[in-house]
């Protein structure tokens, strides 16, 4: 999903304004680091959980005692099934899982068709860089996602989190309360963007359509020259316009952890989302990036909850 040349770019802005280019990485809040590991499970035990990552490499993990798995539902990390994909949040150096979400896809754009009564497919569009995804949003889960999603039709917003089974992409849990408006009909952000400020408070999520163990960020308000994106530049956030390479400093607020992470793809669809995270307080209003995977487990959050309350500066 990234632009091959996000690196380049970065070395030549920062020659270009005359400072040292920062590098991306964790900061030094909230103690200790934690590693977000991807890969296909070949082999898991109570204790141990070993996995192929995306660059062919294999890894062996020690399973903590306290760890938790989610697959569709809750599941001890040793029921998970091999040739899984997972996403796994390891402490020590990266060697102990705590957490793993396994087969675990995010489901966020406009709702183009439904069909059935009963298991309802669903089309989404979500956006030019992400194409559109066919959904299934089974019985026992209709009721849950129809209570946060109440327009449900075509023309609104949909965001929901799900699981891939048998070829198919299920939408089980609402990932956000749906916008009222259309998803055309984003309201504007307040009158300009007070160059001055500091830090920008909003909310943050996450997205899968990123590549592999990818670290990076989709940011709504880049050029759209730069990120051939013509959806670009929209949000109810009160955002500055961004180039591709940008880096930005993220501290999730929960979690009281911090990154510098880099701009790496247009986020045209978070930005259609003028919604609120209430994971720890309520944030202003407007999701002001979209992280991936890796960098969202990293930053402390957590993919069933969906968000977390952060401030954003530049890197």
């Amino acid at each position: 999903m990234g632009f091959p040349d996000v690196e380049r770019r970065r070395v030549l802005a920062a020659a270009a304004l005359g400072r040292e280019a920062t590098t991306p990485g964790p900061g030094p809040e909230g103690g200790e680091p934690l590693r977000a590991v991807t890969g296909e499970i070949l082999d898991v035990s109570p204790h141990m959980i070993a996995v192929e990552t995306p660059d062919g490499r294999q890894e062996r993990l020690v399973i903590a005692p306290w760890a938790t798995a989610w697959h569709g539902g809750d599941v001890a990390p040793a029921d998970l099934p091999v040739r899984a994909t997972v996403l796994m949040r390891a402490l020590r150096e990266g060697k102990v899982v705590e957490r793993i979400w396994a087969d675990t896809v995010r489901l966020t754009g406009t709702i183009v068709s439904i069909e059935g009564r009963k298991d309802v497919t669903v089309e989404l569009d979500c956006g030019p860089h992400r194409g559109r995804r066919t959904i299934v949003i089974p019985y026992r889960a209709t009721g849950r996602l129809r209570v946060r999603h109440p327009q449900f039709e075509p023309g609104y917003l949909f965001d929901a989190i799900g699981v891939r089974k048998d070829g198919a992409t299920l939408a089980l849990l609402p990932a956000t309360s749906q916008p009222a408006y259309p998803a055309r009909a984003v309201p504007p952000p307040p009158p300009s963007y007070a160059g001055a400020q500091a830090r920008i408070a909003g909310t943050i999520t996450w997205s899968d359509v990123f590549d592999g163990e990818e670290r990076g960020a989709a940011y709504p308000m880049v050029e759209r020259s730069d990120a051939g994106c013509p959806d670009a530049g929209v949000s109810c956030a009160a955002l500055p316009y961004l180039a591709i390479g940008s880096l930005l400093q993220i501290q999730n607020v929960c979690a009281n952890r911090s990154a510098v992470v880099p701009i790496v793809a247009c986020g045209c669809v978070a930005g259609r989302f003028c919604d609120r995270c209430v994971e720890c307080g309520t944030s202003p209003r407007g999701r002001i990036t979209e992280l991936s995977p890796a960098s969202y487990v990293e930053l402390g959050g957590d993919l069933m909850n969906g968000c977390f309350n952060a401030q954003i500066g530049l890197g």
